[in-house]
């Protein structure tokens, strides 16, 4: 259980620190109100509605000197984020008048917030779970479109109610076995065991599902590292300008342009991506491009997906043979460029493999051909999750660790039963299994990892 001081009140600034048009000061807790009331002039905040703004001076109250013109926002509980009386200070933007404001409040007895500390609360409060909590700063860090949806749906509970229910199915079951060994005589154990593993199997089925979704989940979150690879020339720094919509690599005809591996982050049709442009893999003397080369081979065995560049333009070569050799065993899409030169060979002179999707056939000078990497990236790695009627999406390696433990602790219930171990004994499996689940959401989850979860936060959050 959380300790007393956990809910004094807190101050800290909500808006990122610099000038801007505003910056907010936020507080929470019970003084919330009393406190920013101490050092306003021009309005009662004892005596506002709730979730009103209103217009007033922040003073300082030794010297009565003006500190800033504000507005302020007063929300009293438990119809908050934290379920706490909430005052947000709108400031003028700048770190002077802010810092101001929030040290004057501190003076007159709140408490600088921890990182997350307001999500916390609201999490400690009941208002939230832990995958919620999660879902915010999935928010906050959220790269495109798509991900910003996901953490949407997230942050509406669609993940804590599938994990209750999974946690309340366990638990009806435990209840009926416990009535089964309590009163043997109305029932038998081939019914109670059938009971549990019916369970268990049916559960499980429900768990892999919600597996299937992590690795879709964790790419929009963290984004896919996206290797560009060829030999010189063939148009790699082309088609990362591209992607990445604006002229980072420079771009000439002259071969080994790209002597080191440069990064950036693009936004494909939804669709984060860590692109790598790597230097024009090939057989070299020069030492400064060996260098190139190596760091080149070593983002290769690193990336989640490989994008492997040749040039239809020129007929393949050893080189081009060998970059298909190292990369078979990895996710690759297989780019075909400079389509609007005449070719120098056909498809079929491709050495493919049986997982390779069809080569994607572009022009990185006339943009052509560029949505079909979109759609053979989905292909990859989306597949069949955003057709799905489940909104519910596991987002990171926290969620996914603790479904596969769960996943075990029904196995173990099944092969428990398959064994004819004594029903107690298997039950102790589902109920882990029960516990397990229950720390996805923050129910049974233990003081330390909420604490360590929060502090990722950022302040004012």
């Amino acid at each position: 259980m959380p300790n007393i001081t956990e809910f004094d009140t807190i101050a800290a600034i909500s808006t990122p620190v610099g000038e801007g048009a505003i910056s907010i000061v936020r507080l929470s807790g019970s003084e919330a109100i009393t406190i920013a009331n101490q050092v306003t002039s021009g309005v009662d905040l004892t005596q506002v509605a709730s979730h009103t703004i209103n217009y007033g001076h922040v003073m300082d109250p030794k010297s009565q000197q003006v500190l800033d013109e504000v507005m302020i926002s007063v929300m009293r509980a438990p119809k908050t984020f934290t379920r706490e009386d909430v005052v947000e200070i709108n400031t003028h933007g700048g770190i002077m008048a802010t810092n101001l404001v929030l040290q004057t409040l501190i003076g007159q007895g709140a408490r600088l917030a921890e990182p997350g500390e307001f999500t916390k609360r609201a999490f400690l409060n009941g208002r939230i779970d832990l995958t919620q909590a999660e879902s915010v700063m999935d928010l906050i860090r959220a790269k495109t479109d798509k991900a910003m949806h996901q953490a949407v749906q997230q942050l509406d509970g669609s993940l804590q109610h599938l994990i209750k229910h999974l946690r309340q199915e366990i638990m009806d079951v435990l209840g009926q076995v416990e009535v089964n060994i309590d009163y043997p005589e109305y029932d038998t154990d081939e019914i109670t065991t059938q009971m549990l593993l019916e369970k268990a199997q049916a559960v499980s089925q429900q768990i892999e599902q919600l597996l299937q979704t992590a690795q879709a989940g964790q790419i929009m979150n963290s984004g896919l590292k996206t290797a560009i690879i060829g030999k010189p020339n063939v148009g790699k720094s082309s088609l990362l300008n591209v992607l990445a919509q604006k002229q980072r690599a420079i771009v000439t005809d002259i071969a080994g342009t790209t002597r080191d591996v440069i990064e950036q982050t693009a936004n494909v049709a939804g669709i984060p991506l860590q692109l790598i442009d790597t230097a024009g893999i090939h057989e070299t003397t020069d030492q400064i491009e060996q260098l190139g080369v190596d760091r080149s081979l070593q983002s290769l065995q690193t990336a989640d997906l490989i994008l492997l560049v040749v040039d239809s333009s020129r007929p393949l070569d050893a080189t081009d043979q060998r970059l298909f050799q190292l990369t078979q065993e990895q996710k690759r899409l297989v780019i075909v460029n400079k389509q609007d030169l005449a070719p120098a060979w056909d498809s079929a002179a491709l050495p493919l493999t049986a997982d390779d999707l069809t080569p994607v056939i572009i022009s990185a000078t006339q943009k052509s051909g560029i949505d079909q990497i979109a759609a053979q990236i989905k292909q990859l790695f989306f597949q069949g999750i955003e057709t799905s009627q489940t909104t519910a999406v596991v987002t990171n390696a926290r969620q996914v660790g603790l479904l596969q433990q769960a996943q075990q602790s029904l196995a173990d219930v099944m092969s428990g039963i398959q064994a004819q171990m004594p029903i107690d004994l298997v039950q102790i499996d589902m109920t882990n299994c029960w516990n397990t689940l229950g720390e996805i959401t923050g129910e049974t989850a233990p003081d330390e990892l909420i604490t360590q979860l929060f502090s990722q936060f950022c302040l004012g959050k």
